[in-house]
């Protein structure tokens, strides 16, 4: 057994645990922080423990029920999806491992604009990666780096609507916000060295590859090939306009494929983004990183579903920790589930192999989930499956 070897992850509890020993303080805690005092995180995370379930027995049901689905056009066989996320220092395989085990896991990754690694070779890894792209610099420059996602081959795009700008993503947190450091200097080699001799595990794995943790965004670029720095391209996006409907119209026509609009809640907005041409919703509160005290988007599903009707595929994110979570999900409309933490959890645990792990522990509890319902298909759930308190969905 190596050095780096583990049991195999059987939750997202003990993934999370194990990354929280392993990692660096201010990277466990980029990770788990959200915005403020993070109450939308508790409450995401409380919304599914109110939502019950119920059993059905003496139903004839295969040994492996079916949960293959749909993301955005393309055909999954796990409806549990990667989420784009960034600024990843986790573990050297980065995004290119994400790929690999979510592509042996039969699903689907979101690559999120931030990304320590390029497109180009994470779309190689798994054929099924969406692009997620920010509002940032002119629309010559973004409209450069859609085409580089084209030429990639990514399948689609995905625009987080609600995480509007850098003056809203770096928002002050109590708990504090980890600074990100500019490139990699003298005097940042000196400033986290003690991080490194502290958590000697997490610094080996990437002295071994030869590389560093993210500090570059080379999906950024701009036609003169410079790789900037994380920090460069953050400034960038704080520089650039708080998106609008007509941005997300422009982008759509420039496109010309599948785009889902994230970072919904309300009826209201599903609407209009199917005005300006969105095939998939994103039903979600960006896990809590955007503006606090927002409630579950657990409650506002049906009500989009609704709305949406049969013109966009509707996806959920946002407090997603275990199988049951998206079943529930599911019954209530979504056609996926999204997942963010639980991912880095698994990437931190073991790179590709701790991914892969952790999207197994849902697939494992979602089919016994389904056996305890009664159900053969995720396509059977509804919300006659649910116990649902008053007053808990919102219209």
């Amino acid at each position: 057994m190596s050095f780096f070897s583990h049991k195999p992850i059987e939750t997202v509890a003990e993934a999370r645990a194990r990354a929280k020993k392993l990692l660096p303080k201010d990277v466990f805690t980029a990770l788990e922080a959200g915005s403020d005092g993070g109450s939308t995180i508790r409450a995401n995370l409380r919304a599914f423990e109110q939502v019950g379930m119920i059993p059905r027995v003496g139903v004839e049901i295969p040994l492996h029920p079916d949960l293959k689905t749909t993301f955005m056009g393309q055909n999954i066989d796990l409806p549990v999806v990667i989420a784009p996320a960034a600024a990843q220092a986790m573990h050297p395989d980065g995004e290119v491992g994400v790929a690999r085990a979510s592509r042996r896991a039969g699903t689907a990754l979101g690559l999120a604009n931030f990304a320590s690694m390029p497109v180009e070779d994470v779309a190689s890894a798994n054929p099924n990666t969406f692009a997620h792209v920010y509002l940032s610099g002119d629309r010559d420059t973004i409209a450069d780096r859609v085409e580089r996602f084209r030429r990639a081959g990514v399948k689609g795009l995905i625009f987080t609507l609600d995480l509007s700008g850098g003056r809203v993503a770096h928002q002050p947190r109590d708990w504090g916000s980890p600074v990100y450091p500019d490139g990699l200097g003298l005097g940042t080699m000196m400033k986290y060295a003690p991080t490194a001799v502290v958590h000697p595990r997490w610094t080996l794995r990437y002295l071994r590859r030869g590389s560093v943790p993210g500090l570059y965004a080379p999906n950024m670029s701009k036609k003169d090939g410079v790789v900037p720095t994380l920090v460069g391209a953050l400034n960038e996006w704080v520089g650039t306009h708080i998106p609008t409907w007509d941005d997300m119209a422009w982008l759509s026509d420039l496109w010309g494929g599948p785009f889902m609009i994230k970072g919904l809640v309300t009826p209201d907005d599903a609407r209009r983004a199917l005005d300006v041409g969105a095939t998939a919703i994103g039903v979600s509160n960006h896990g809590g990183n955007n503006l606090d005290t927002t409630p579950s988007p657990l409650r506002f599903l049906p009500a989009v579903v609704k709305a949406v009707g049969d013109q966009a595929e509707v996806t959920f994110d946002s407090g997603v920790r275990r199988g049951t979570d998206v079943v529930k999900a599911l019954a209530l409309g979504a056609q996926s589930v999204m997942i963010g933490r639980p991912w880095f959890y698994g990437l931190a645990t073991d790179g590709e192999r701790g991914v892969y792990e952790v999207l197994e522990t849902f697939r494992i509890t979602i089919e016994r989930t389904l056996i305890g319902l009664g159900k053969s298909s995720i396509h059977d759930l509804t919300p006659e499956d649910l116990v649902i308190p008053d007053g808990f969905l919102i219209e």
